[in-house]
């Protein structure tokens, strides 16, 4: 699928379906985390439906669609740092719980006990691209829009959770730097190391870039 032209913009609510659909089929399928955690596709989508209408109301949210049929083939699902995402992934089902462990301590080395005000910080943590529409550039052109994106609403900072080399190599590519990371064969929650499966993954990194105009 050479050339291909596609649209880039704001999330709005009524992409709500597709967008889950989305997300639960690349996560499910390729994410370490969700692979060592046993979530499900319809799991992983009823936690992305949980966050979408707050994604609506933010507007920090970018999709890449088809122009000719409106097709949704990526997304950069995207927050305001000072939101407790963690505790939402904790909240969502009890197979997420280890997840939200292994990034909410990733977090805390990062932010070592700093409180964010809402306003500051730009949070990229879903990124997802169809399989069809692979091999494209498309999730390094939705991260870069997105970046842009809040830097033009005043975010002066933007930090992801990359769970994966694909992803942690287009951060890299952006100039988004490396700030804190846990191996996947060292974590242990409750007595467990429920990631010694994806240990050969290496571990989620944080990665953070300052903003034009920061």
């Amino acid at each position: 699928m050479a050339d291909i032209v596609l649209e880039y913009r704001v999330y709005r609510d009524s992409d709500a379906d597709q967008v889950t659909d989305l997300l639960a089929d690349v996560f499910s399928r390729h994410d370490p985390l969700a692979h060592a955690a046993r979530v499900t596709r319809a799991e992983f989508a009823g936690f992305a439906l949980s966050l979408l209408p707050q994604a609506a109301k933010d507007g920090l949210t970018i999709v890449a669609c088809m122009p000719a049929t409106g097709e949704i083939v990526g997304v950069m699902l995207t927050n305001d740092g000072a939101a407790d995402s963690a505790a939402e992934l904790s909240e969502s089902n009890q197979k997420f719980r280890p997840i939200a462990s292994i990034l909410g301590e990733l977090d805390e080395i990062y932010l070592a006990g700093r409180k964010l005000r809402f306003g500051e910080m730009l949070h990229l943590y879903l990124l997802g691209v169809s399989d069809r529409v692979a091999g494209h550039g498309i999730g390094q052109q939705l991260v870069l829009r997105t970046v842009e994106h809040g830097a033009s609403k005043g975010y002066r900072i933007a930090f992801a959770e990359s769970t994966n080399r694909r992803s942690q190599h287009i951060f890299r590519k952006l100039g988004f730097s490396e700030r804190a990371q846990i191996l996947y064969g060292e974590h242990v929650f409750e007595g467990q190391n429920f990631f010694a499966v994806v240990a050969e993954h290496g571990g989620p990194i944080l990665m953070e870039k300052v903003l034009a105009g920061a």
